[in-house]
């Protein structure tokens, strides 16, 4: 019954689907859409490409986990309706792309997620890129394995057309395997000699990146390691696409990182605030990583940061062992509980802990109490990591949405 039910919805979907293309006129296919895939990257890749398009006079459209975006309009669904996760269902993207169309736009930027592959959301539309950033745990919940998780990924890549692009990042351990044998032609990024669209990192430190490509030497507002491969997927796109590189490169040196994505402040008394949406294990290691590059050598590094309910329970051991063997003082808390017990959670954060690094790690679960520690435990030269929730401006409890910023709460009390 379970499975006729599934076939039922499944045959539904697409006849709503070949109701919207037919109506709309396949959108997509007037448009020059290029996705962004993998764990950790697709909003920063997605927004900078959207940013440097719009720099560039184009009009241009954004689908991202932060922002739905058209020509700098930002787009909301009718009341009662509700976007699901990073990437609209296939009907809502038609309907997207039709509005973006008749907008003039000639470029989109859009994340394209593992439950959006798996879930069929992108059916139906015509794809001039795909950009592939990195494969690290995280959804298996829902995938149950790293394989299911890869190939859900992969799969976006076999459903490029043979005249789009395919970038992938030449540094990941699946990068190669992600866009081998697939219609689309491949393209590398990375710092490894092999990679087509090669970078090296000149200046990494407080003041931001500063990074080689090809000929030409390119300074960034970013900060951090990861953030060179974010700049060197964008590179590579922009030059697939056809753009004016001169322009492109002064356009990524005035461009800001996106919302919560290694947002930063220095308070009057000299502690450096950092909140990301570092919610992986990867991504925490390198946000961390990040950080200590910058941090003063005589400042201490102290992670606030917890794991999300109702999501992959096998990275919460993970990230706690992490966080609290990399930060000086980690500070474990809630995240999005949801409908679980935040105490139960952040006691599956500990199971790995040595007993040296119990001794620096606190356990606050009120989000709040924990910033509020954090601050009072900052002199200066420290840097304070807030990881986890990022751009977010609720904290979900037991089903309801409480409205609470990370970057809000902090500047609040330091002011």
């Amino acid at each position: 019954m379970k499975n006729l039910t599934k076939k039922l919805k499944s045959i539904w979907w697409a006849l709503k689907l070949f109701l919207a293309l037919e109506y709309y006129g396949k959108p997509s296919h007037k448009l020059k859409i290029v996705g962004v895939t993998g764990t950790n990257g697709k909003t920063t890749t997605a927004t900078l490409l959207y940013s440097i398009a719009k720099s560039l006079g184009y009009k241009v459209g954004l689908i991202s986990t932060v922002d739905i975006l058209i020509n700098g309009e930002k787009w909301s669904p009718k009341k009662g309706a509700k976007i699901p996760g990073t990437t609209p269902d296939s009907v809502t993207l038609t309907k997207l792309f039709y509005e973006m169309a008749k907008s003039g736009c000639e470029y989109v930027f859009m994340e394209v997620s593992s439950h959006a592959m798996d879930q069929n959301r992108v059916r139906g539309v015509k794809f001039a890129g795909g950009i592939f950033t990195n494969l690290t745990q995280d959804h298996l919940d829902y995938h149950k394995s790293m394989e299911s998780y890869f190939f859900a990924k992969r799969k976006f890549f076999t459903m490029l057309p043979k005249d789009a692009f395919a970038l992938s990042n030449d540094d990941d351990e699946h990068g190669e395997a992600m866009i081998t044998n697939i219609n689309a032609t491949e393209y590398y990024y990375g710092l490894s000699d092999t990679a087509y669209f090669r970078g090296e990192i000149l200046k990494n430190d407080f003041t931001g990146l500063e990074i080689k490509i090809g000929e030409h030497t390119i300074k960034s507002k970013l900060l951090g390691k990861f953030n060179v491969y974010n700049l060197l997927a964008v590179w590579g796109a922009c030059n697939l696409l056809g753009f004016d590189m001169e322009k492109v490169k002064k356009s990524i040196e005035t461009v800001e990182p996106p919302t919560g994505r290694f947002d930063h402040f220095t308070s009057s008394n000299g502690v450096m605030v950092v909140v990301d949406y570092a919610h992986t294990p990867d991504a925490l290691e390198k946000i961390i990583f990040a950080v200590k590059d910058i941090k003063p050598q005589d400042g201490k590094l102290i992670t606030v940061f917890g794991c999300g309910g109702d999501r992959d329970p096998l990275k919460r051991r993970i990230m706690g062992k992490i966080g609290a063997m990399l930060s000086d003082i980690a500070i474990l808390t809630s995240d999005n509980p949801r409908s679980e017990d935040p105490e139960k959670i952040l006691k599956e954060m500990k199971v790995d802990l040595s007993m040296a690094e119990v001794e620096k790690t606190k356990t606050i679960p009120n989000r709040l109490d924990a910033i509020k520690e954090s601050v009072k435990l900052a002199v200066k030269g420290d840097i304070i990591l807030c990881a986890g929730k990022g751009h977010e401006t609720y904290q979900e409890i037991k089903g309801v949405k409480h409205h609470f910023n990370d970057m809000e709460e902090y500047k609040k009390i330091f002011n």
